[in-house]
């Protein structure tokens, strides 16, 4: 991991945590694509738009179609538990930085981020198939 993410310090930006819920007091889900909400968040003023995971009940395939359900939102940055390798692979093509090993709330995570406390991971830290289990 490296553990000053350049990116946190860009002034708007948008980044996704993987959440139980809709809102910036939801649990972050350690897992990425079978979370049921993405909540995209905008670090210069915490404003934030909550998405429906559409993936997370998919019989495969659920992180690079939430990867994508990612990328579609603007996002620059996910905040997650863990990430596997099809996604990470998906999210890294599409430009959007990896970070893994986050709990807490989405409003945590995000202040955290944005101090750099956490670092972009620099591959997938779960086997395929993950959150299926």
């Amino acid at each position: 991991m490296r553990p000053d993410h350049e990116l946190a310090k860009e002034v708007f930006m948008k980044v996704a945590v993987t959440a139980v819920g809709g809102d910036l007091d939801a649990e972050v889900d350690p897992r990425f694509g079978r979370a049921p909400y993405f909540v995209v968040v905008e670090t210069d003023d915490m404003s934030f738009e909550a998405v429906e995971n559409v993936a997370a009940d998919a019989m495969g395939g659920a992180g690079p179609r939430a990867a994508q359900t990612i990328a579609d939102a603007g996002a620059k940055a996910v905040l997650t538990g863990n990430c596997g390798p099809n996604a990470h692979r998906t999210l890294q093509a599409a430009g959007i930085a990896v970070v893994v090993g986050v709990a807490g709330t989405v409003r945590e995570a995000v202040e955290r981020y944005v101090k750099g406390e956490y670092g972009e991971a620099e591959g997938p830290n779960v086997e395929g198939g993950f959150g299926s289990r």
